[in-house]
This record gives C-alpha cells, structure tokens and sequence, in this order.
C-alpha cells in the first residue's frame, strides 16, 4: 500500500498562507503554516500546497508500506 507524508521546514515559513488553498494547511497564532494531518493515504490537494508555496519547504513524500 503507498502511502503519504508531509515533509515541511516551519522554521523556514514565510506565513503568506498560500499553502492554505489546501484544506490540510493553516495559519497558526504564530504566523507560521502547519498541516493538519501530516501522513495521509492518498495526497488530495497537498500536491497544491507543495506547488505554491513560494520558499519550497512543503514536500509531499510517498511512502510504500
């Protein structure tokens, strides 16, 4: 079974919330972007969030089982 996760660099996030057109992603009280989910079975709109994020910190990994 393939299987996803979410690698990402929060320390690194700009916070402009682009990441966010993906419903897995939010804007935390910090002003930093964080998943909701971090490991998932198939990879919806994290594909989204990987492609615009402006600095390249969100990678989407496939993980086989």
């Amino acid at each position: 079974m393939v299987r996803y996760k979410i690698e990402f660099k929060k320390k690194d996030c700009l916070g402009c919330g682009a990441c966010t057109q993906c419903n897995n992603w939010k804007i935390g009280t910090n002003g930093k972007a964080s998943p909701l989910k971090w490991e998932f079975a198939k990879i919806g709109c994290n594909s989204v969030a990987e492609k615009v994020c402006p600095v390249n910190i969100i990678k989407v990994i496939e993980v086989k089982e």
